[in-house]
């Protein structure tokens, strides 16, 4: 019985650490239009097609110290990071859910918000590709969970897609710049679609919180003050997992301790 609760979650943190490795390929494939599935991975640099052992996840970057096999191109250390990301994530929603159809769909869209994190990052956009799709099969996904409904997904996505919209609205009529891309708006209509309106009010609470703290902290690093522009994408990303995890809980404090 030991040996058996020890395997699962290994085997559970290798699947996850399987799945990072084919987000590292959305990652890098999405942004330029290219397809993910053709051809199979390869060098960015010499192209040559990375071998099935070289291709295990973080143990091959380990093992390759980092280099292209073939051109000795450097690999980024990213990629064994969103492996692992990924890993620990599988690991994580098993743990706190169960091994339930709700972890699976906890995990998934966690996945999706890595991808959009980390395209975000590199390219300050958040594909359509991603979002517009995700948010009716969100809308869907949302009613295999216990605790929502179809007009709590729908309120989620007008919350969260409104919300930003205003926002972004009234910035731009205000200070006649953009403020925040339309990318931001689908993406938060997505957690929404998820979440629900409390996933999207928590999200923007963390999300500006830690968006604000990270730039002001970069800004000061930097030098460069308020013309340093800071994807929103990512402290989004961070804020709907955080509530995934910790958010129904964390309200629940809050509210008992406003009642007192």
């Amino acid at each position: 019985m030991v040996i058996t609760g020890i395997v699962i979650p290994i085997l559970i943190f290798i699947f996850g650490l399987c799945i990072g490795s084919f987000l590292n390929v959305c990652i890098y494939r999405l942004p330029a239009g290219k397809s993910i599935a053709f051809p199979p991975s390869h060098c960015p640099n010499c192209e040559a097609a990375i071998r099935i052992y070289d291709n295990i996840p973080v143990i091959g970057w380990l093992i390759l110290k980092g280099r292209c096999r073939d051109c000795g191109t450097r690999i980024s250390w990213r990629y064994p990071l969103v492996e692992l990301l990924t890993g620990c994530f599988a690991l994580c929603t098993c743990l706190k859910f169960g091994p339930t159809i709700e972890a699976a769909i906890y995990f998934a869209f966690i996945a999706v918000l890595i991808v959009i994190t980390f395209i975000d990052i590199d390219h300050r956009i958040i594909p359509d590709r991603i979002t517009l799709p995700g948010i009716p099969l969100a809308f869907a996904a949302a009613l295999i969970l216990p605790q929502m409904t179809w007009q709590a997904s729908l309120l989620g996505i007008l919350a969260g897609g409104g919300s930003l919209l205003v926002v972004a609205i009234g910035y731009t009529f205000i200070t006649g710049k953009e403020g925040m891309g339309g990318g931001d708006i689908k993406l938060l209509a997505l957690i929404g679609a998820l979440c629900g309106w409390a996933g999207v009010l928590f999200t923007i609470f963390f999300g500006s919180v830690l968006g604000s703290v990270t730039g002001i902290a970069t800004m000061r690093g930097s030098g460069q003050g308020t013309k340093l522009a800071i994807p929103f994408g990512p402290f989004l990303s961070v804020g709907t997992i955080g509530y995934i995890f910790f958010g129904p809980e964390m309200i629940h404090w809050y509210l008992s301790t406003m009642g007192k």
